[in-house]
């Protein structure tokens, strides 16, 4: 399948596609969601206006930044200032909840379907609504894991009890020196558990999410399956988007669904089996 093909976009989520969405949903032996950041967007997990004005008031004012994703890229001059920055991006993106209740409609559209999740989404929504971790694999790693920085060794490191500790302690916009983590094999400073470059941790869990994922892909590539995709953007299509427009391609049982507030496009070839609703994701699961 070639996806230099012409691409058709939606004209908007109608009744109709959500009808059909619903349809195929019950249908389906299988859903394979693909979600991306358009639904952790939807659940109220922003990065800019309100939310980071009110977390981060004192950083906007000595940087001037825009929103909370860019400013975790600044070169801060210090590791404590550094940390006391992601703490508080990890405790609000990781630790609480989201604002609406987005991942539980989903989950309750999925309880009774076998499905899997493959997500880009590192905020551990899914599982935090209720989502069995089984079924679910974070292929560009998780706010709550930390990793060597070098890294000397493909081990990762819940951060959950530091995190709240660095929050406790931070003063100034700093955290005490002692609170700087380090990696306890080598003595670097720890980094994210974030998939930026090629120093990117794939530890022991990450595999066998890999594994558990590529075996429900082998187990139901005849079926009829439901590829849902719920948020998924341009930066890395190769992720979710062009498998599941190849998956949906080779398997003539198979439909593919896109719900996004933004770009629905899909390959000419897939415009007989695929659904494509441009709308609020949160809203387009209350009518589902």
């Amino acid at each position: 399948m070639s996806f230099r093909t012409a691409t058709m976009s939606s004209t908007g989520g109608c009744w109709h596609s959500v009808r059909r969405l619903k349809a195929e949903l019950e249908e389906a032996d299988a859903v394979l969601v693909g979600a991306g950041a358009g639904l952790s967007a939807s659940a109220g997990f922003t990065y800019s206006g309100k939310r980071f004005e009110e977390n981060f008031p004192d950083f906007i004012r000595k940087y001037g930044f825009s929103d909370m994703y860019s400013a975790g890229f600044y070169p801060y001059e210090t590791l404590e200032e550094h940390w006391a920055y992601w703490s508080r991006y990890i405790f609000i993106n990781r630790y609480e909840d989201a604002p609406k209740d987005v991942y539980g409609a989903l989950l309750a559209l999925l309880r009774d379907k076998d499905h899997f999740v493959l997500t880009t989404n590192v905020d551990h929504c899914f599982q935090k609504a209720g989502f069995d971790k089984h079924r679910l694999f974070y292929t560009q790693g998780d706010y709550g894991l930390w990793q060597c920085s070098k890294p000397c060794h493909a081990k990762t490191y819940d951060n959950g009890r530091s995190v709240r500790k660095m929050l406790a302690e931070q003063k100034d916009m700093r955290i005490p020196p002692e609170l700087v983590p380090h990696c306890p094999r080598c003595g670097a400073p720890m980094t994210m558990n974030l998939r930026a470059d090629s120093t990117f941790v794939e530890d022991e869990g990450w595999h066998r999410a890999a594994a558990r994922y590529q075996d429900f892909v082998r187990r139901h590539k005849d079926l009829r399956v439901l590829y849902l995709e719920l948020g998924v953007g341009g930066n890395t299509p190769g992720i979710i988007k062009y498998p599941f427009w190849q998956m949906t391609y080779q398997n003539p049982n198979a439909v593919y669904a896109c719900v996004n507030l933004l770009e629905t496009g899909v390959p000419s070839g897939l415009a007989g089996r695929s659904i494509r609703i441009k709308g609020d994701i949160g809203s387009i699961l209350a009518q589902l």
